[in-house]
């Protein structure tokens, strides 16, 4: 079973791609900008909101398929400067606060002024 994924509560895709891709018990959440949904425009030019904002994203994008973070067993995380990790660790800790996932964080050049994108992969049993 291979189902698209698509919420009104978390923004449109900008390109060729779904907000999500639903695959038997695994759900492939899209990389999530720090863009409110509601204005189509990214939150601030502050790490910490951005990444509030997209994990904000992110969570309304699980729900639209009853998973929560409890659920995400991988989180890829793509920062604009590496010298952002520490504002960004500490607000992306709030969101995983017992038994975190996988993760993997990389520095790369990221459009539309986002500091920060985030994609994650849920599992149910």
């Amino acid at each position: 079973m291979r189902r698209i994924v698509q919420t009104k509560s978390a923004p449109k895709p900008l390109g060729a791609y779904s907000q999500a891709v639903r695959a038997g018990q695994f759900l492939f959440v899209s990389g999530q900008l720090g863009i409110d949904p509601e204005t189509g425009e990214m939150v601030s030019d502050n790490i910490r909101e951005q990444t509030r904002q997209a994990l904000e994203n992110i969570k309304a994008i699980l729900q639209a398929e009853n998973y929560s973070f409890r659920e995400v067993v991988q989180v890829n995380i793509y920062l604009s400067s590496t010298k952002q990790f520490s504002e960004f660790n500490s607000e992306y800790a709030q969101h995983f606060t017992t038994d975190p996932p996988a993760r993997v964080t990389v520095g790369v050049e990221l459009g539309l002024g986002a500091l920060v994108e985030i994609s994650v992969i849920a599992y149910r049993e």
